[in-house]
């Protein structure tokens, strides 16, 4: 069971924003957005027939969240509202969803586990509260799956119930690759899922969130020889930043949506040392170029002045000696603080996803050296310092225009997220760049 994301739906979902966003662009909407980021712990029990006797898994998993009349992003799954009706009863939506597969942590890297489906969704509203939804999934090798599900949201003070229920058909095939041994095949199957999510408003933007989960395997799932356990239980615990609840959407923004183009050069130093300025050089000289697009969220957050964008982004790595080129898609949300200092300076920090479609020279060495199986999908960061090109110069016109310092960093949270390939280790790459706001 050897399983890995699929290029397909990582790309598709990265250009799937990036187009939506920058269609918009001329008449963007000035309003604060929904949006939201998170830090998740996940824990869930292991289904499977053990050698080691592991009961539980467990996963960092970081979360974004975003919604317009365009695209969505809603924590482990992302997509595009496709067709809907004017009485906004019906719609209709391509999706993306993260998929675990609980098996022990030892083993996650050298099966590559968890995987991501890709589909259509159509929803129905049956009220204020209540919504229907049917789906018709399928993950990178075509093994199809199919999700009735009733959902609902429930809100009193500062608390905000989800429950749901969801039952899942799922294939011969689906049930074969994912819940039999290599080589033997099970037939279809149905399964039910109940669970439920809650958020809880502390302060401001801080918000706690939780939820919880049991599943019911089908018999042909749980006949396999492989299982032992039909039920399956799903636990989420952690935080987040999201709009203030307590205050209505500010109708006018400061900040303006912006391009930026920046080119840079790999390095085999970690972050630490790049911060202390002892950087090593690439022997290999391998770059990449990129271009991001910045969609403004809000300006402030806990009342400080902070520009908050998300950053969907693209990245170009050259071929070398050692490496063809390659693409790879950075999904992201991101923050800059502004100062004085005389002229205007600011720092950023941004943290999503990033997906390449080969791996990249400077990260496959590593892997190599430290016997893991390198990951296409990893965590992004993005830390930069740049400063205002016409306050600095005393040009107006080129106000809007900025200049600036920006480490390009891929990396799996030390071997404590699942989806990440549980490795250690990534790539970084120092960068300089134009950006315009507009």
């Amino acid at each position: 069971m050897k399983r890995k994301f699929s290029p397909k739906l990582i790309s598709y979902g990265a250009i799937l924003l990036s187009n939506a966003f920058l269609a918009n662009s001329v008449a963007w909407a000035a309003e604060e957005q929904e949006w939201g980021i998170a830090a998740m712990f996940r824990t869930a029990s292991i289904p499977y027939d053990t050698s080691g006797g592991d009961k539980t898994v467990s996963s960092f998993v970081p979360m974004l969240f975003f919604k317009n009349d365009y695209v969505f992003i809603n924590g482990t799954e992302m997509g595009a509202y496709l067709y809907q009706t004017e009485d906004e009863k019906w719609s209709f939506n391509a999706i993306s969803r993260m998929r675990f597969i609980d098996i022990p942590a030892s083993e996650q890297n050298a099966i590559e586990g968890d995987t991501a489906d890709f589909g259509g969704q159509l929803t129905y509203q049956l009220d204020e509260q209540w919504a229907v939804e049917t789906e018709i999934m399928s993950d990178s090798e075509f093994n199809l799956h199919s999700n009735l599900r009733a959902k609902a949201k429930y809100e009193k003070g500062d608390w905000e119930f989800y429950p749901s229920a969801t039952l899942r058909y799922k294939s011969a095939d689906f049930n074969s690759e994912y819940y039999s041994a290599a080589g033997q095949s099970i037939g279809a199957g149905v399964d039910l899922n109940l669970g439920v999510e809650a958020r809880y408003h502390v302060i401001s933007n801080l918000y706690l969130l939780g939820s919880t989960s049991v599943t019911r395997l089908d018999d042909n799932a749980y006949d396999s020889s492989i299982i032992e356990d039909r039920y399956q239980g799903e636990l989420y615990l952690g935080f987040g930043f999201f709009n203030d609840k307590t205050k209505a959407p500010k109708p006018k923004l400061s900040n303006a949506p912006y391009l930026r183009v920046a080119h840079g050069w790999a390095t085999p130093s970690n972050i630490g040392e790049i911060i202390e300025f002892d950087r090593e050089k690439d022997e290999y000289n391998n770059q990449l170029t990129s271009f991001f697009y910045g969609h403004p969220l809000t300006d402030e957050i806990f009342g400080l002045p902070l520009d908050i964008y998300l950053t969907p982004g693209i990245a170009h790595h050259w071929s070398s000696e050692v490496q063809s080129s390659s693409t790879e898609y950075i999904i992201a949300i991101k923050a800059y603080y502004t100062f004085n200092w005389p002229t205007q300076w600011r720092f950023g920090v941004a943290e999503g996803m990033s997906y390449i479609d080969s791996i990249t020279y400077i990260e496959g060495s590593e892997m190599d050296r430290k016997g893991y199986t390198a990951s296409h999908l990893l965590n992004y960061l993005d830390f930069s310092f740049d400063v205002n090109v016409g306050d600095l110069i005393g040009k107006n016109d080129l106000n809007n225009l900025w200049f600036g310092y920006s480490l390009h960093h891929r990396s799996a949270i030390f071997e404590n997220a699942s989806q990440f390939g549980r490795i250690k280790g990534g790539s970084n790459y120092n960068t300089v760049y134009f950006q315009y706001e507009f």
